[in-house]
């Protein structure tokens, strides 16, 4: 016969499935956006008119050799010997580490094609315009002749910045009068080019004009003796090559969560029908002191702690006058007279001790400091005395 649920699992039911409820609205609510919207990173995994998977699959066409690049840049060392690096608008800052290991790959003889307004960040020494330029597509014609102005008459680009003020290491390429568009950089062994924009690489404006033989030009190899190799960067397009930077962009791991809870409530259920029963301890009422416990917390109510004292004040007198063979009526001057002449208790202020105690049966408000004070000396008297009880004769 089916007994039923009780109601402590029904509970657990009930806020399981509620917090089952809220993953599911909060993954839809936090679902990253789809591809409809336009994207204007120049990625290689992007078609869409701001991507670069055209020119990508042109240069995998044309047998260049180049691959994306989607490690960390900590990992070029040793690679910089006639190595490009694209680094097509990169819209994630880098670390310290990363910003150095950009800059010893280039001072090792590395090569860095950069589009985009973001290069200081990745380069600190470069001098970007404060005030960005208007974006519309321009052509710029070459400011001097130069290999990457070969077949280029002009380079139509969509600017983010313009570059400022020139160094000795730097010449300008492409621009018209304070508006440089396209930078040469000597930098250590190796150099830099920048772009204004990324519009020659980007699926859109790859065949707009001469950009095609522009942005070729860019990518050649520059010396033909030495193995050549071009690493298009994706790392800094959020593109990780490790495992979890893969699930983190899928709802696996909400799905991993949801599946932790679940398990965690099967174990958590099964523990509870499964495991040991525990009798849980119940304190006794037949508890020793529960009695004293009891007038205590009554005489700390009622503000009694003369009547406490009373009670051990009698009951030490009665005591002592046994010890001493004297009437119970006797006067604490004659008891303590008698205890330090009979008992030997000289020094131990004894009349003193029943002086105190006798005044504080009487006082109307005694402090519980002082009242617990005296009947700790009372009850420390009374145990060195050994009262025997009387010898009593049978009648014959």
């Amino acid at each position: 016969m089916f007994a039923g649920i009780a109601p402590s699992d029904r509970k657990l039911l009930w806020i399981g499935g509620g917090v089952l409820v809220f993953m599911l609205t909060a993954s839809v609510a936090l679902a990253p956006p789809g591809e409809q919207a336009i994207s204007s990173v120049p990625s290689t995994y992007s078609a869409q008119s701001g991507g670069a998977a055209a020119a990508y699959a042109l240069l995998a066409q044309m047998h260049y050799p180049v691959k994306r690049w989607e490690n960390p840049p900590t990992e070029l060392n040793g690679e910089a010997e006639n190595v490009l690096l694209i680094l097509a608008e990169p819209n994630q800052p880098p670390g310290d580490k990363e910003r150095k290991a950009l800059a010893d790959f280039v001072n090792e003889g590395g090569h860095v094609l950069f589009t985009g307004a973001d290069i200081r960040n990745y380069f600190p020494d470069a001098d970007i315009s404060a005030v960005p330029p208007d974006p519309v597509w321009k052509t710029f014609r070459p400011s001097i002749p130069s290999p990457l102005a070969h077949g280029a008459r002009s380079a139509t680009l969509q600017p983010a910045a313009y570059w400022g003020t020139l160094s000795p290491y730097q010449l300008a390429l492409y621009g018209e009068g304070d508006a440089t568009a396209v930078v040469s950089w000597s930098y250590g062994e190796g150099e830099i080019l920048w772009w204004a924009g990324s519009t020659p690489l980007t699926n859109a404006g790859i065949t707009k004009g001469d950009n095609l033989s522009f942005f070729l030009n860019a990518v050649r190899n520059w010396d033909p003796s030495a193995h050549y190799r071009i690493y298009w960067d994706e790392y800094f397009h959020g593109q990780r090559s490790s495992l979890w930077s893969y699930v983190a962009k899928t709802s696996l791991a909400w799905g991993l969560l949801q599946f932790g809870l679940l398990a965690l409530a099967l174990v958590f259920t099964f523990s509870r029908r499964s495991g040991p029963i525990y009798v849980p301890k119940e304190v006794s009422r037949l508890w020793p002191l529960e009695f004293v416990d009891t007038l205590g917390g009554l005489y700390e109510r009622a503000g009694a702690a003369s009547s406490a004292v009373a009670v051990s004040y009698k009951r030490f007198r009665a005591l002592l006058s046994r010890q001493l063979g004297l009437p119970s009526t006797a006067p604490d001057e004659e008891l303590a007279r008698g205890a330090e002449q009979r008992l030997g208790w000289k020094d131990t202020g004894v009349g003193e001790l029943l002086q105190r105690a006798s005044a504080a049966t009487f006082a109307a408000k005694l402090p519980p400091s002082e009242a617990l004070d005296i009947v700790q000396e009372l009850e420390s008297q009374a145990a060195r005395l050994v009262v025997r009880a009387p010898n009593r004769k049978e009648k014959s």
